[in-house]
């Protein structure tokens, strides 16, 4: 088999893995601050996908639509995941898991119902950016420049967090919060506020990573579900509230999913799930998780 078509099945592996850190890392942000399971992720996910649609339809006289677009998207499910979480999801907070379950899975099908009502069940897309619509060859490989620019966005955002996380006041005050709430707020932080912010930043992140793949996969109903159960897949493996754990297990996800194809091509998901069984017996927090007192 020659080595060109296997690093092209690993750049594969790279782009799958780099849109699940995306998504997957806000999934497992809110967890680890609020102890919140966010079922709705997904439906932010393809909010951001259909608003990004939409403003492209809106500005296609203009010429350049693309990057705005995203930005749109990114921004305006940002504000909808901070109203969610300050009108309605803070009541939930100290409950049982099963009612945060329970209440965001009514929002994927409040959500889902909504998205085909205003742009019905047809399938959408969204062309690249003209300036990443050429592509490049590595190692004999044909790269497309799209996928780059995704991969290196990825690693942008992982390391831009970690050092956000580490190494500002900000971070700290994220930190403490996921440790404990209680002390933090008797000694005067405005926990509410951190809460709404978190949950704002994850739902920038579920936006943006649903208007970034407008160029590669289709805009569907559905297409909620599906990315879910992935960043959940990815967010179990690497430890449910690990940052790190997160962008590792997305990209094993990738490479044991684009290999997998590859190897077994009837059983690529089975390999997947297979994985994350695996860890679950060896390590039920996951590879970079912590167990939950």
């Amino acid at each position: 088999m020659a080595a060109s078509f296997l690093f092209s099945q690993f750049v594969g592996g790279l782009t799958t893995a780099m849109f699940l850190f995306l998504i997957a890392s806000g999934l497992s942000l809110v967890f680890g601050v609020m102890r919140v399971i966010n079922f709705a992720h997904g439906s932010f996910y393809m909010l951001g996908a259909y608003l990004a649609w939409q403003m492209v339809q809106w500005l296609h006289p203009s010429g350049e639509t693309f990057w705005p677009a995203a930005l749109f998207a990114a921004a305006s499910v940002a504000l909808l995941g901070a109203i969610i979480e300050r009108v309605l999801l803070r009541f939930l907070y100290g409950r049982e898991e099963l009612y945060q379950l329970l209440f965001t899975y009514a929002l994927v099908l409040i959500l889902g119902d909504a998205a085909k009502y205003v742009w019905g069940t047809g399938q959408l897309s969204v062309s690249r950016p003209p300036i990443l619509g050429g592509s490049i060859m590595l190692f004999g490989a044909t790269v497309p420049l799209y996928n780059l620019f995704v991969m290196a966005l990825g690693l942008a955002i992982a390391v831009g967090g970690w050092r956000m996380l580490s190494g500002t006041g900000a971070g700290r005050m994220v930190r403490a919060a996921s440790y404990d709430r209680e002390m933090l707020d008797a000694l005067g932080a405005n926990v509410g506020a951190i809460y709404t912010g978190m949950f704002a930043v994850s739902s920038f992140l579920a936006g943006l990573s649903g208007a970034l793949v407008t160029p590669i996969v289709g805009i569907v109903p559905g297409m909620d579900v599906e990315i879910i159960v992935q960043a959940f897949i990815v967010v179990v493996i690497g430890g449910l509230g690990s940052f790190w754990g997160t962008f590792w297990g997305s990209l094993i996800y990738g490479q044991v999913l684009s290999f997998g194809i590859l190897i077994f091509p009837g059983f690529s998901l089975f390999s997947v799930f297979a994985l994350m069984a695996v860890i679950l017996v060896v390590r039920p927090w996951g590879l970079l998780g912590r167990p939950i007192r």
